[in-house]
């Protein structure tokens, strides 16, 4: 029994120093991250304009001001395609990707003939079903169903969902108008 409990000891003894030794590494390894992190965090950030930059020469050189109290984060963003390139046409006109096969008068034309009257037969879908609602809907006192007679809040949940519905339907409307407009005019 003694030697069992010499056996523990031994244990506990040898884990200590690599507990001690592991926590050690660790500490050292977060205040090495930290002090990387303070000493980054620490470094002057000048505004230039809408510019950033954290060289203080070029700084100095164009009369930048140092940015205080807080931290600036600066995401680089890319320019618009085209924006550079064709911007001083001065055309709105929408531009086919580069690379993409170029498309004849006639057939062009054929295709905007064949969406406007998909389009046009969606519009018609679209009021036939709006005025469908707005006769189910009756000015805001549709007809009660079924147990809707004893249960007032289902009667009250069904008109809001009809109205929500006829709100969506009036923006699917207005939406096919919009792509119908963006079209070339019928010749």
């Amino acid at each position: 029994m003694v030697e069992l409990h010499e056996n523990v000891t031994l244990m506990r003894t040898t884990s200590t120093p690599m507990k001690t030794a592991s926590f050690l590494l660790l500490a050292g390894s977060l205040f090495a991250s930290l002090a990387g992190v303070s000493a980054h965090a620490q470094e002057k950030v000048f505004r230039c304009g809408n510019e950033y930059t954290n060289n203080a020469a070029d700084a100095a050189k164009r009369g930048c001001k140092v940015m205080e109290g807080g931290n600036v984060t600066v995401v680089q963003g890319t320019t618009a395609r085209g924006a550079s390139v064709g911007s001083s046409a001065g055309g709105s006109a929408a531009r086919a990707p580069a690379g993409s096969p170029r498309v004849e008068g006639a057939d062009q034309r054929a295709r905007d003939g064949e969406a406007r009257s998909v389009l046009e037969a969606e519009l018609k879908k679209a009021e036939a079903r709006q005025a469908e609602l707005l006769k189910d809907y009756n000015n805001g006192e549709p007809e009660k169903q079924g147990a809707e007679s004893r249960n007032y809040q289902k009667y009250l949940d069904r008109v809001a969902e009809m109205k929500a519905e006829i709100a969506r339907n009036e923006s699917d409307i207005a939406g096919i108008r919009r792509e119908i407009g963006r079209l070339p005019a019928k010749n």
